[in-house]
């Protein structure tokens, strides 16, 4: 059975009916393997549906974020990035507010933040969910007034 199968077997033992376009999205994030907007998936789904609009794409993308299949993390262009949550190990992302880049961070990096939410604050973060601002390590060694600048492009 192929990873993609596996997928679909889970996703319906959890309640989820797999349409057509559910599945054609499923597999676009797959074959794409990383971050892409909703205008992304909707071109590579285009490829075998060309019928697909893209309005249906982004509630296909909403669901299955309710249903915590993708992970979606909103870049400072504004625009949101989605995948598939099994794609890889549990992560984060940082993103630079700066150059847009996104980067992914290992959950034992935050463990000792998870923790103290969960024992100082009876807290339970979702991880799923989660995604820091701030200065990638190129952009912290621009000059301040040009980081700025690049910041309000």
């Amino acid at each position: 059975m192929s990873c993609e199968q596996g997928l679909f077997k889970s996703l319906r033992r959890r309640g989820l009916r797999l349409t057509a376009q559910r599945r054609q999205i499923l597999s676009a994030l797959h074959e794409i393997g990383q971050l892409a907007t909703a205008e992304e998936i909707f071109r590579c789904v285009r490829k075998d549906a060309p019928s697909m609009d893209i309005s249906t794409v982004y509630r296909t993308l909403e669901l299955l974020r309710e249903f915590r299949v993708v992970t979606c993390v909103q870049g400072n262009d504004g625009h949101h990035r989605y995948e598939l949550a099994h794609h890889s190990a549990p992560h984060v992302h940082m993103v630079c507010r700066a150059c847009g880049k996104v980067f992914e961070v290992g959950l034992e990096s935050l463990q000792p933040f998870i923790a103290c939410a969960r024992e100082r604050y009876g807290f339970e973060v979702d991880v799923h969910a989660l995604s820091v601002e701030g200065l990638c390590h190129a952009c912290c060694a621009r000059p301040r007034v040009e980081t700025i600048i690049s910041h309000r492009k």
